[in-house]
């Protein structure tokens, strides 16, 4: 028996990085496929397993060690539910472009309480902000304000002008990290313009629809020279919550959970309660109008296929 660390999926097989540094090809033992794991991959990049060594040099996972979290999105195949992404994340960094191509702020509000729901430090990195006009930077720093307000750490970057990338690396030094935003918002050659070693392959924004092209198909975790790894994710266009009661959404916005207490009912989901402490500090400008619009859509289910999308999700 070896204990390894899931560094790639390609589907059937796993490539995985035992303790002594080699790194072996693996299958999973069908028994897995009979616990009633309602995914379409029961083992995914970022798992600790347990494998028993074959005689042609590949390896059997025999076990999965307990994961702290895993990120997971709507499966293709619709006799699964959902398919896991990657696991035991220590940090995320959501990636958004204000332009080229334009990220939503309901993109980054859905994200951010997946991850706040599951205990995931998230940092913001606003890239491509050497293209940006003067009145996109303005609404860059609005938005930067709003998110530093509440917690989350924020970076201004720019792969093109390498601007602000040394701080990312700090933020990334000796922690396992994943990237996701939309796609074209420019998540690979930020990674390798961090660790110059990595060579993860890029594409072109398309000219028809100011979109990103996938670049990412299948997960894979990357060793940094300078401590850590990264696990780089296929882009993701919606995110969404799963197994969370919409009355319980309001605690995954901090701005929110430390105001709810002081309204009048103690029950209070802040749509059409009287005397509501949060509706109260929106009208008076302390939580951005924006969060709290973005709030009654995840609360009333609105534009459920791209809120449903993908998630973050516990154990």
């Amino acid at each position: 028996m070896e204990k390894g660390l899931v560094i790639k999926s390609t589907g059937s097989w796993y490539s995985v990085k035992l303790e002594n540094g080699k790194i072996i090809s693996c299958r999973i033992k069908g028994k897995f496929r009979l616990q009633g794991i309602q995914t379409t991959n029961p083992v995914t990049v970022g798992d600790s397993v347990i494998i028993e060594l074959q005689e042609d040099d590949n390896g059997m996972i025999v076990e999965i060690e307990p994961r702290k979290n895993y990120i997971i999105r709507k499966s293709v195949n619709l006799s699964k539910k959902a398919h896991i992404i990657a696991s035991n994340i220590d940090l995320a960094f959501l990636v958004v472009t204000v332009n080229y191509p334009k990220t939503y702020l309901n993109f980054i509000d859905r994200f951010l309480v997946t991850a706040e729901a599951y205990h995931i430090p998230t940092v913001l990195i606003f890239n491509k902000i050497d293209l940006l006009s003067t009145t996109e930077l303005a609404e860059l720093e609005t938005m930067v304000e709003v998110y530093s307000k509440i917690g989350h750490r924020c970076i201004k970057t720019s792969v093109e002008k390498n601007i602000n990338i040394d701080e990312v690396k700090s933020e990334m030094t000796n922690k396992t990290s994943v990237f996701s935003g939309n796609s074209g918002v420019g998540k690979s050659s930020l990674i390798n313009l961090i660790d110059h070693s990595l060579k993860i392959k890029t594409s072109d924004i398309s000219d028809t629809h100011n979109q990103g092209k996938h670049t990412t198909t299948f997960a894979e975790m990357h060793e940094l020279k300078f401590g850590g790894h990264i696990i780089d994710t296929p882009g993701i266009k919606g995110l969404g919550i799963i197994d969370i009661e919409k009355e319980e959404i309001h605690h995954y916005f901090p701005e929110m959970r430390k105001r709810m207490n002081d309204c009048k009912f103690h029950n209070c989901v802040h749509v059409n309660e009287p005397k509501c402490a949060i509706k109260k500090a929106v009208e008076e400008g302390e939580i951005a109008e924006f969060r709290y619009e973005n709030y009654l859509n995840l609360f009333h289910g609105d534009d459920t296929s791209g809120f449903r999308e993908s998630l973050y999700a516990p154990k």
